[in-house]
């Protein structure tokens, strides 16, 4: 494998990856505070039409961008009314989510624009272009770093930077502010954090409404950016890989950036089987590089790459005493 095609696997991974880190990250905000969130998927889905349909009718992607956002934290929402006003089940609110958000955006589309549960493929304004960061095109020539600054790290849409600088600020958030500080506690010890008079609910719908605008962005993300519209489930179930990277990464922000770069990379070997063989030395079927992220999934979620330790107040609604 030449250095040229290496660039270009890692170039596909960090493209893969951004959807998976924003919505690991999502899971970790409502998760920390102790509302388990299975409904990622649903979110994402949401997210995803609403911004290319409002794109495509507005002709700005920015406007879409605040539509699927606005989709992402209304499901939230109600995932917040269901598990933290009336104490419901959070796994099973979840599963509505998803459902819900599968079925609606597939019946939406077809009403507004009869094209089978599509979008009209979206152009010019309606969709995030590649930036070219400065002094790209100069760079390309100089041997080694070159091809990483022009090829791997310019050339993205404002939402891969956005998601990558989203990770220090969730960090910063959660471990040097005195809101993150409480978002911890209350998955951990809800009734502690109520003794000091500070609102449990308020910060576990803080907590989920944060969720909903990361959901947003990755949806729109995969719409408006790594594709040019949105297709029916087009979602793929990211969101439930990006459970899987935020069990794997302990519920820890730097984690997570390694976690959903590794099923990134797993991603972009499935579209070059040519590389794994190249280093094997033996052809793999594309099916099973396909199944890599599941088959990594289901490992995580049994255990194999240690133990994870989830918030202790997590999953369960909190009761305030009287």
């Amino acid at each position: 494998m030449d250095f040229l095609t290496l660039i270009q696997l890692l170039d596909s991974t960090v493209r893969l990856a951004t959807p998976l880190l924003l919505a690991c990250l999502a899971g970790l905000f409502s998760e920390r505070a102790g509302i388990f969130d299975i409904g990622l998927e649903g979110k994402m889905l949401a997210a995803a039409f609403f911004s290319a349909a409002v794109a495509a009718l507005s002709g700005s992607v920015w406007v879409g961008l605040l539509a699927g956002i606005g989709a992402s934290v209304a499901l939230s929402l109600l995932h917040g009314l269901a598990s933290i006003t009336f104490r419901g089940n959070q796994l099973i609110s979840g599963v509505a989510i998803n459902f819900l958000a599968a079925g609606l955006t597939v019946l939406i589309a077809q009403d507004w624009f009869s094209q089978g549960g599509r979008t009209p493929s979206l152009m010019g304004g309606a969709r995030f272009e590649p930036v070219s960061l400065p002094f790209a095109e100069a760079l390309s020539a100089v041997p080694f770093l070159g091809p990483v600054y022009s090829e791997l790290i310019s050339g993205h849409s404002v939402l891969v930077y956005l998601a990558f600088a989203t990770v220090p600020m969730t960090w910063w958030l959660l471990y040097r502010t005195r809101f993150g500080l409480r978002l911890r506690a209350v998955g951990e010890n809800p009734a502690a954090v109520d003794t000091a008079g500070v609102s449990v609910i308020g910060l576990r719908y803080a907590a989920v409404i944060i969720c909903g605008v990361l959901c947003g962005i990755a949806g729109a993300y995969l719409s408006t950016a790594l594709q040019a519209g949105f297709v029916k489930d087009m979602s793929a179930g990211r969101g439930f890989i990006a459970l899987a990277a935020l069990i794997f990464a302990k519920w820890r922000p730097w984690y997570a950036l390694w976690a959903t770069l590794l099923f990134g990379l797993f991603g972009a070997l499935e579209t070059r089987p040519d590389v794994i063989q190249s280093l094997i030395g033996i052809k793999v079927q594309g099916q099973l590089l396909a199944a890599l992220p599941y088959i990594m999934t289901v490992i995580i979620l049994a255990g194999f790459v240690g133990k994870a330790i989830p918030p202790r107040a997590g999953g369960e609604p909190y009761v305030k005493e009287r």
